[in-house]
Protein backbone atom coordinates (compact mmCIF):
# COMPACT_ATOMS: atom_id res chain seq x y z
CA UNK A 1 0.00 0.00 0.00
CA UNK A 2 1.30 3.41 -0.65
CA UNK A 3 1.46 6.17 1.23
CA UNK A 4 -1.70 7.93 -0.65
CA UNK A 5 -3.26 4.87 -0.10
CA UNK A 6 -2.73 4.57 2.93
CA UNK A 7 -3.85 8.52 3.97
CA UNK A 8 -7.02 7.73 2.08
CA UNK A 9 -8.06 4.97 3.88
CA UNK A 10 -7.35 6.89 7.28
CA UNK A 11 -9.48 9.46 6.27
CA UNK A 12 -12.31 7.91 5.41
CA UNK A 13 -11.97 5.92 8.88
CA UNK A 14 -11.86 9.33 10.52
CA UNK A 15 -14.48 10.65 8.59
CA UNK A 16 -16.87 7.99 9.73
CA UNK A 17 -17.01 6.00 6.26
CA UNK A 18 -15.20 3.06 7.71
CA UNK A 19 -15.64 1.14 10.69
CA UNK A 20 -12.61 0.37 12.04
CA UNK A 21 -12.54 -3.25 11.87
CA UNK A 22 -13.35 -2.91 8.23
CA UNK A 23 -10.11 -0.18 8.71
CA UNK A 24 -8.24 -2.77 9.90
CA UNK A 25 -8.75 -5.85 7.12
CA UNK A 26 -8.37 -3.43 4.76
CA UNK A 27 -4.68 -2.43 6.08
CA UNK A 28 -4.08 -6.39 6.44
CA UNK A 29 -5.05 -7.40 2.86
CA UNK A 30 -3.09 -4.51 1.24
CA UNK A 31 0.14 -5.15 3.33
CA UNK A 32 0.32 -8.85 2.65
CA UNK A 33 -2.00 -11.72 0.42
CA UNK A 34 -2.98 -15.02 2.23
CA UNK A 35 -2.31 -17.30 -0.73
CA UNK A 36 -2.37 -20.40 1.33
CA UNK A 37 1.06 -21.74 0.57
CA UNK A 38 2.76 -18.31 1.45
CA UNK A 39 2.00 -14.72 2.18
CA UNK A 40 2.57 -12.21 -0.13
CA UNK A 41 4.03 -9.36 1.18
CA UNK A 42 2.94 -6.13 -1.06
CA UNK A 43 3.85 -3.18 1.17
CA UNK A 44 7.58 -4.51 0.85
CA UNK A 45 7.75 -1.84 -2.13
CA UNK A 46 6.61 0.75 -0.01
CA UNK A 47 9.12 0.46 3.05
CA UNK A 48 12.01 -0.76 0.96
CA UNK A 49 12.25 0.55 -2.26
CA UNK A 50 11.80 -3.05 -4.00
CA UNK A 51 9.13 -5.48 -4.53
CA UNK A 52 9.32 -8.83 -2.30
CA UNK A 53 12.05 -10.94 -3.96
CA UNK A 54 11.49 -14.51 -4.41
CA UNK A 55 13.21 -17.60 -3.65
CA UNK A 56 12.60 -20.09 -6.19
CA UNK A 57 14.71 -23.21 -4.75
CA UNK A 58 12.58 -25.82 -2.99
CA UNK A 59 9.35 -24.16 -4.45
CA UNK A 60 6.92 -26.18 -7.44
CA UNK A 61 7.14 -24.47 -10.65
CA UNK A 62 3.16 -23.54 -9.98
CA UNK A 63 4.05 -21.68 -6.68
CA UNK A 64 6.46 -19.53 -8.47
CA UNK A 65 3.94 -18.45 -11.29
CA UNK A 66 1.28 -17.86 -8.68
CA UNK A 67 3.62 -15.67 -6.71
CA UNK A 68 5.55 -13.72 -9.60
CA UNK A 69 2.45 -13.39 -11.38
CA UNK A 70 0.74 -11.47 -8.39
CA UNK A 71 3.87 -8.94 -7.26
CA UNK A 72 3.85 -8.39 -11.61
CA UNK A 73 -0.30 -7.20 -10.99
CA UNK A 74 0.83 -5.13 -7.78
CA UNK A 75 4.20 -3.60 -8.19
CA UNK A 76 6.01 -0.91 -10.14
CA UNK A 77 9.42 -1.91 -10.27
CA UNK A 78 10.98 -5.32 -11.67
CA UNK A 79 9.92 -8.46 -10.40
CA UNK A 80 12.95 -11.20 -9.45
CA UNK A 81 12.96 -14.86 -8.16
CA UNK A 82 16.65 -16.27 -7.20
CA UNK A 83 17.74 -19.68 -7.68
CA UNK A 84 15.40 -20.39 -10.42
CA UNK A 85 15.90 -23.71 -12.68
CA UNK A 86 15.37 -23.94 -16.46
CA UNK A 87 12.04 -25.69 -15.79
CA UNK A 88 10.30 -23.09 -13.63
CA UNK A 89 11.22 -20.45 -16.26
CA UNK A 90 9.93 -22.37 -19.05
CA UNK A 91 6.58 -22.98 -17.47
CA UNK A 92 6.54 -19.36 -16.06
CA UNK A 93 7.11 -18.01 -19.16
CA UNK A 94 4.63 -19.53 -20.51
CA UNK A 95 1.82 -17.62 -18.53
CA UNK A 96 4.18 -14.09 -18.31
CA UNK A 97 5.90 -13.73 -21.86
CA UNK A 98 7.94 -10.69 -20.48
CA UNK A 99 9.62 -12.65 -18.01
CA UNK A 100 13.33 -13.57 -18.68
CA UNK A 101 15.97 -15.97 -17.30
CA UNK A 102 19.34 -15.63 -16.50
CA UNK A 103 21.02 -19.23 -16.49
CA UNK A 104 24.11 -18.03 -15.16
CA UNK A 105 23.27 -16.72 -12.14
CA UNK A 106 19.68 -18.83 -12.27
CA UNK A 107 17.79 -15.87 -11.69
CA UNK A 108 13.78 -15.58 -12.95
CA UNK A 109 13.03 -11.79 -13.33
CA UNK A 110 10.81 -9.35 -15.41
CA UNK A 111 12.83 -6.24 -15.92
CA UNK A 112 10.71 -2.85 -15.75
CA UNK A 113 11.90 0.72 -15.87
CA UNK A 114 14.32 1.82 -13.17
CA UNK A 115 13.27 5.09 -12.12
CA UNK A 116 15.87 5.42 -9.17
CA UNK A 117 18.93 4.73 -11.65
CA UNK A 118 21.38 7.13 -10.57
CA UNK A 119 24.64 7.36 -12.73
CA UNK A 120 26.70 9.31 -10.31
CA UNK A 121 27.78 6.58 -8.32
CA UNK A 122 28.53 2.56 -9.70
CA UNK A 123 28.80 -0.71 -7.85
CA UNK A 124 32.13 -3.01 -8.72
CA UNK A 125 32.31 -6.48 -8.49
CA UNK A 126 35.30 -7.96 -8.28
CA UNK A 127 35.65 -12.33 -8.64
CA UNK A 128 38.88 -14.05 -8.29
CA UNK A 129 37.98 -16.38 -10.17
CA UNK A 130 36.06 -17.45 -13.23
CA UNK A 131 34.57 -20.19 -11.46
CA UNK A 132 33.76 -17.65 -9.13
CA UNK A 133 31.22 -15.78 -11.75
CA UNK A 134 27.44 -17.37 -11.27
CA UNK A 135 27.65 -15.94 -7.39
CA UNK A 136 28.96 -12.50 -8.71
CA UNK A 137 26.37 -12.39 -11.55
CA UNK A 138 23.71 -13.30 -9.04
CA UNK A 139 25.21 -9.79 -7.11
CA UNK A 140 25.11 -7.88 -10.42
CA UNK A 141 22.13 -8.58 -11.75
CA UNK A 142 20.05 -8.10 -8.40
CA UNK A 143 21.76 -4.88 -8.18
CA UNK A 144 21.22 -3.57 -11.97
CA UNK A 145 17.62 -4.54 -11.50
CA UNK A 146 17.32 -2.81 -8.53
CA UNK A 147 18.79 0.95 -10.38
CA UNK A 148 22.18 0.95 -10.00
CA UNK A 149 25.24 1.28 -12.19
CA UNK A 150 27.24 -2.02 -12.23
CA UNK A 151 30.85 -3.17 -13.86
CA UNK A 152 32.42 -5.95 -12.72
CA UNK A 153 35.93 -7.61 -13.23
CA UNK A 154 35.93 -11.04 -13.11
CA UNK A 155 38.93 -13.78 -12.79
CA UNK A 156 41.46 -11.42 -10.94
CA UNK A 157 42.55 -13.27 -7.93
CA UNK A 158 45.51 -13.07 -5.49
CA UNK A 159 47.40 -15.82 -7.88
CA UNK A 160 48.09 -12.67 -10.19
CA UNK A 161 47.66 -9.88 -8.48
CA UNK A 162 48.65 -7.38 -11.21
CA UNK A 163 45.61 -8.07 -12.88
CA UNK A 164 43.68 -6.54 -9.62
CA UNK A 165 46.14 -3.94 -10.60
CA UNK A 166 45.02 -2.94 -13.26
CA UNK A 167 41.65 -1.75 -12.50
CA UNK A 168 42.49 0.13 -9.42
CA UNK A 169 41.04 3.47 -11.04
CA UNK A 170 37.37 1.70 -10.95
CA UNK A 171 38.29 0.24 -7.16
CA UNK A 172 39.65 4.18 -6.59
CA UNK A 173 36.09 5.60 -7.65
CA UNK A 174 33.51 3.09 -6.60
CA UNK A 175 30.69 3.85 -4.14
CA UNK A 176 30.29 0.20 -2.89
CA UNK A 177 32.52 -3.12 -4.29
CA UNK A 178 31.52 -6.70 -4.02
CA UNK A 179 34.50 -8.83 -3.65
CA UNK A 180 33.46 -12.50 -4.73
CA UNK A 181 36.08 -15.35 -3.64
CA UNK A 182 36.29 -19.21 -2.78
CA UNK A 183 39.24 -21.08 -2.34
CA UNK A 184 41.05 -19.19 1.58
CA UNK A 185 39.14 -15.73 0.12
CA UNK A 186 42.21 -13.40 0.40
CA UNK A 187 40.99 -10.87 -2.10
CA UNK A 188 38.48 -9.26 -0.48
CA UNK A 189 41.52 -8.44 2.69
CA UNK A 190 43.42 -7.36 -1.07
CA UNK A 191 40.81 -4.84 -2.13
CA UNK A 192 39.92 -3.95 1.64
CA UNK A 193 43.29 -2.57 1.86
CA UNK A 194 43.33 -0.25 -0.81
CA UNK A 195 39.97 1.09 -1.02
CA UNK A 196 37.97 3.79 0.49
CA UNK A 197 34.62 2.46 0.77
CA UNK A 198 32.76 -0.26 2.02
CA UNK A 199 33.29 -4.00 0.92
CA UNK A 200 31.41 -6.33 0.70
CA UNK A 201 32.94 -9.91 0.61
CA UNK A 202 30.88 -12.56 -0.54
CA UNK A 203 32.51 -16.24 0.34
CA UNK A 204 31.78 -18.76 -2.26
CA UNK A 205 31.56 -23.23 -1.92
CA UNK A 206 34.39 -22.99 -4.80
CA UNK A 207 37.76 -24.70 -3.45
CA UNK A 208 39.20 -27.91 -2.72
CA UNK A 209 38.04 -30.41 0.30
CA UNK A 210 40.02 -28.14 3.18
CA UNK A 211 38.14 -25.06 1.33
CA UNK A 212 35.05 -27.08 3.05
CA UNK A 213 32.57 -25.86 0.95
CA UNK A 214 33.20 -22.13 1.63
CA UNK A 215 33.72 -22.21 5.59
CA UNK A 216 37.37 -21.06 5.31
CA UNK A 217 36.90 -18.33 2.76
CA UNK A 218 33.92 -17.70 5.15
CA UNK A 219 36.27 -17.21 8.22
CA UNK A 220 38.80 -15.56 6.51
CA UNK A 221 36.68 -12.93 5.55
CA UNK A 222 35.42 -12.98 9.18
CA UNK A 223 38.94 -12.74 10.60
CA UNK A 224 40.25 -10.17 7.82
CA UNK A 225 42.81 -7.42 9.20
CA UNK A 226 41.39 -4.97 6.66
CA UNK A 227 38.63 -2.31 8.04
CA UNK A 228 35.43 -1.87 6.68
CA UNK A 229 34.66 -4.89 5.37
CA UNK A 230 31.47 -6.83 5.85
CA UNK A 231 30.97 -10.66 4.65
CA UNK A 232 27.70 -11.90 3.91
CA UNK A 233 27.02 -15.55 3.69
CA UNK A 234 28.13 -18.29 1.43
CA UNK A 235 27.18 -18.08 -2.33
CA UNK A 236 25.11 -15.44 -1.06
CA UNK A 237 25.08 -13.08 -4.10
CA UNK A 238 21.68 -11.59 -3.99
CA UNK A 239 22.19 -10.48 -0.22
CA UNK A 240 25.55 -8.42 -1.18
CA UNK A 241 23.97 -7.00 -4.53
CA UNK A 242 20.84 -5.57 -1.61
CA UNK A 243 23.15 -3.97 0.54
CA UNK A 244 25.75 -3.19 -2.49
CA UNK A 245 22.49 -1.15 -3.58
CA UNK A 246 21.22 0.71 -0.38
CA UNK A 247 25.29 1.69 0.06
CA UNK A 248 25.30 3.21 -3.46
CA UNK A 249 21.44 4.73 -3.50
CA UNK A 250 22.36 6.16 0.25
CA UNK A 251 21.74 9.89 -0.16
CA UNK A 252 20.89 10.49 -3.77
CA UNK A 253 18.49 13.14 -4.40
CA UNK A 254 14.85 11.67 -6.08
CA UNK A 255 15.91 8.11 -5.46
CA UNK A 256 13.39 5.76 -4.46
CA UNK A 257 15.30 2.41 -3.89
Amino acid sequence: MTERETAELLRAYKAGALEEEDAVKRLQQRAFEEMGFAEVDHSREARQGFPEVIYAAGKTKEQVLAIMGRLAQTSKKSILATRASAEQYAFVRAALPEVRYDAVSRMLYIEREREGKTRAHRILILSAGTSDIPVAEEARLTAYLMGNEVITHYDCGVAGIHRLFAHMEDIRTARAIIVVAGMEGALASVVGGLADCPVIAVPTSVGYGASFHGISALLAMLSSCAAGIAVVNIDNGFGAGVLASRINQQGNEGNSV
